[in-house]
């Protein structure tokens, strides 16, 4: 079965670079065509998608944040690894990780997800 596991920070202050780990188990990050999604939920909100890793290692991000968004993977260790600089308290958030079939499509297309990650942004 696959698994995907949030691990990270609970608080992070204002200015500082968020990292989380998504750590996946049962599956290569490296399949073909499987795509490695970062997503987030803000306190009363939707979800947002923030940006993906393919299986071939190509990034992608949601335009609003790409100025502050990287996602890298470690192939190695199985791990994809969001990095989200210059945070401020509205990036204060549940954090996902998931993974999808498609590239681009809607969350339904989604099969797996991890079970989130609750980050607070304060000082």
């Amino acid at each position: 079965q696959v698994q995907l596991q949030e691990s990270g920070p609970g608080l992070v202050k204002p200015s500082q670079t968020l990292s989380l780990n998504c750590t996946v188990s049962g599956a290569s990050i490296t399949t073909n065509y499987y795509y490695w999604t970062w997503i987030r939920q803000p306190p009363g909100k939707g979800l947002e998608w923030m940006g993906v890793v393919s299986y071939r290692g190509n990034t992608y991000y949601n335009p609003s944040l790409e100025s502050r968004v990287s996602i890298s993977r470690d192939a190695a260790n199985n791990q994809v690894t969001l990095h989200l600089g210059s945070v401020i308290p509205e990036d204060t958030a549940l954090y996902y990780c998931a993974r999808a079939s498609v590239l681009g499509g809607t969350y339904d297309r989604y099969d797996t997800w991890g079970q989130g990650t609750q980050v607070t942004v304060s000082s």
